[in-house]
């Protein structure tokens, strides 16, 4: 048959519709795929809770990803090679054996451009939009091909186990933390997220992950009120003290017996006394053990989220921590944790940058060896590891596996750390500089 009658046929033209009807579909159900696929089922929960039923469509056909992939790509499968078969007889008709070839090609170029291309570019673009459009067909599609689509995972999870790889159901579960984490290192690299924004909300995060242990003011540094001083003493000590609660201990600092809040201090003296005509002499009898609240001790272990949830429970904002003998640790207030949220808090009566991370005229950074690692990393910016250490200092005799003197140079970890001064067993002062 010569072209020009060919070309006249009505089974030519109701071939070439047909033809183009299948690369519509193929477009559909490459475009849904991306786009059920693409969109944030954040956004889309969003949409939903404001009344999208589109949105709700999708999120509940992509709870099952598998089946939703296997679904579009039988559907776009089956188009794809229907439309490759007619359009291949179509050419053989019209150009004889040379028609294979040049349906070939020619398809190709439909369904790169036309069936691929552009419909996953459009959905890439709007990805919630688009999968709220198609959830509706899609979901009739993963209905009719529901038995089909049943029967080659079962296939394709038979072969799986043969090759020695086991397909958990739930793995495809999105982990929300990492991928919000993933999001905010993305913005903050290409400059959309501010630092303080992304450390913040990565603060957050942190909590369920982080123990008391890490955040604590260690036993060392913690001012205490020995009972057996005199009231004088007492409110000397609480008087010129930068803190508002003090743990009050008798005989032994391990001894604690309560936690004396300087207001219930000066209310109890006040009373004592008499008022201000009263007679100072009457303080010789004051006895803060009377004053002092029950002290209130946690476990090292426990983490930051469930300690921050006690401290609101109770209505306390101070806590002694103890590690599994029982054995004084340190101790965490309620302003720890939230500095690990918003960054370091201070007042009128913190001691100015306490651990302040300073430099040198060379550039390099002067830091003090009690800093935590998360807090010297928030500050530069760095990836220094704390899974063995909490302190700069820590961290330094983790690396050399010894107690380093002052002047000498360890290299790990991109860093150049050389050891300023060293009190007893304790690296006081550090310089930084990043190789």
């Amino acid at each position: 048959m010569d072209m020009p009658q060919a070309t006249g046929d009505t089974a030519f033209w109701i071939s070439v519709a047909i033809i183009l009807f299948l690369l519509i579909l193929s477009g559909f159900f490459s475009g849904s795929e991306t786009a059920l696929t693409a969109a944030s089922r954040g956004k889309l929960r969003t949409q939903a809770d404001k009344g999208s039923a589109g949105a709700q469509r999708a999120l509940n056909i992509t709870e099952d990803n598998e089946r939703l992939i296997g679904s579009v790509l039988l559907g776009n499968n089956l188009v794809n090679i229907l439309a490759a078969s007619l359009a291949t007889a179509l050419f053989t008709r019209l150009f004889g054996e040379s028609g294979v070839a040049l349906a070939t090609l020619v398809m190709t170029l439909l369904v790169l451009v036309f069936a691929e291309v552009l419909p996953k570019t459009y959905a890439i673009t709007n990805a919630e939009r688009a999968a709220a459009l198609v959830s509706g067909p899609i979901s009739v599609v993963v209905l009719v091909f529901a038995p089909v689509v049943r029967i080659v995972r079962l296939v394709v999870r038979g072969m799986l186990r043969i090759l020695g790889v086991s397909v958990d159901p739930d793995s495809n579960i999105l982990a929300v933390r990492e991928e919000i984490a993933g999001a905010l290192q993305l913005g903050h690299s290409e400059g959309v997220v501010e630092k303080e924004d992304r450390d913040r909300i990565l603060g957050a995060l942190d909590l369920r992950e982080r123990a008391v242990e890490e955040i604590m003011l260690h036993r060392s540094g913690i001012e205490m009120i020995d009972a057996s001083n005199t009231p004088a003493d007492i409110l000397e000590q609480c008087l010129q003290s930068n803190h508002t609660r003090l743990p009050v201990f008798r005989d032994d600092p391990e001894n604690i017996i309560g936690v004396i809040h300087a207001k219930d201090l000066l209310r109890a003296m006040y009373k004592l006394i008499g008022g201000p005509e009263g007679d100072a002499a009457a303080l010789k009898q004051f006895d803060i053990a009377e004053v002092a609240m029950e002290p209130y001790f946690v476990p090292e272990t426990s983490t930051l989220d469930e300690q921050m949830r006690q401290f609101l429970h109770r209505r306390t904002h101070f806590a002694l921590v103890v590690d599994e003998y029982g054995t004084l640790q340190g101790l965490i207030t309620l302003e720890d944790i939230l500095e690990e949220i918003v960054g370091e808090i201070t007042d009128e009566f913190d001691p100015l940058a306490e651990h302040a991370v300073k430099t040198d005229s060379d550039g390099q950074y002067l830091v003090d060896g009690a800093m935590t690692i998360r807090d010297l990393n928030r500050a530069n910016d760095w990836n220094l590891p704390d899974d063995e250490a909490n302190t700069v200092a820590g961290l330094v005799i983790h690396e050399a596996q010894m107690i380093p003197t002052a002047g000498q140079v360890f290299l790990f970890h991109g860093f150049r750390f050389e050891v300023l001064a060293r009190e007893g067993n304790r690296i006081t002062d550090l310089k930084i500089r990043p190789l």
